[in-house]
């Protein structure tokens, strides 16, 4: 594990995370709302900010995780989820010229696959499929042991492939509770545990169709453990069953004896993530 320090930075929908991570240790930790103001300054201001606050001369790259797409190379964010006024931020270049330090940005879900590869359940492996299953279906892949994001960050995003009658985001989020039995995932979570009848039936369902998107997942790219986050995963106990049954006509039956199915650990495996960039980074180019 290196011993750099490094900056962390998760830009979600509603709060700014920022980190300085040191050798496995993360350190210097805020949360704060993010700004909501229609002038897209003010949130670059506000993780500048934050970036100072935890920063030192120790620090060797920053790493960025967005909701969005991102033109990795030249690190301009596009169209930020639950920030209408982030069309087109440059956020790499303000960033660097702010700090003088190597930035890296990147999707949300791909900084979880990482976080996960270089500080969680994924250690040591080189095929690695980081699934958020939360308010959407979000992924990550780790392939030969390096981050693939594709040409346009788009990699490996299984949830929005077609299914039955719409795409397998809408049955293995939180939208299959909202779009097909009228609760939300939380009630049917809070009912379930209780052992009302109706709401672990839907849980059974909700694991039939997350094991269908995890034979997708298994056909497109073989990976020999897939890490689950999201609030969604919070519920493994109540579906990973139906999960599995839903699985048993995978075609490869050897793949499955040797797959690992979990939970995320970390805490804030979205700061550590983030921060990781530059890790990935340094082990696919040599510097």
């Amino acid at each position: 594990m290196s011993t750099q320090n490094l900056i962390g930075v998760d830009l979600g929908g509603t709060n700014l995370r920022v980190g300085r991570v040191s050798g496995e240790h993360l350190e210097e930790l805020s949360e704060v709302a993010i700004s909501k103001t229609s002038d897209p300054d003010d949130l670059i201001q506000q993780i500048i900010i934050e970036i100072r606050n935890a920063f030192d001369d120790s620090v060797e790259a920053i790493g960025v995780g967005v909701p969005s797409v991102v033109d990795v190379e030249k690190g301009i964010v596009y169209d930020v989820q639950n920030i209408p006024s982030w069309k087109k931020v440059p956020l790499k270049d303000i960033l660097e010229k702010e700090f003088s330090k190597p930035v890296l940005i990147n999707n949300d879900a791909n900084c979880f696959a990482l976080g996960e590869k270089y500080y969680g359940e994924a250690k040591g492996k080189d095929n690695v499929a980081g699934l958020i299953l939360g308010t959407g279906f979000g992924s990550g892949l780790i392939l030969n042991g390096k981050l693939y994001s594709g040409k346009n960050c788009g990699a490996g995003e299984v949830g929005m492939l077609p299914y039955q009658d719409s795409i397998f985001e809408h049955y293995c989020s939180g939208q299959f509770f909202e779009l097909h039995k009228d609760t939300t995932g939380k009630e049917a979570y809070l009912k379930a545990i209780k052992g009302d009848k109706t709401a672990c039936e839907m849980f059974q369902e909700l694991g039939m169709h997350v094991g269908n998107a995890m034979k997708a997942v298994l056909y497109a790219y073989d990976p020999e453990v897939i890490i689950l986050g999201g609030s969604v995963s919070g519920a493994l106990d109540l579906f990973s069953d139906d999960m599995w049954n839903s699985m048993k006509d995978f075609a490869y039956p050897k793949s499955l004896e040797n797959l690992k199915i979990t939970n995320s650990k970390l805490e804030q495996v979205a700061v550590l993530g983030a921060a990781a960039l530059a890790l990935d980074k340094q082990a696919t180019t040599g510097r």
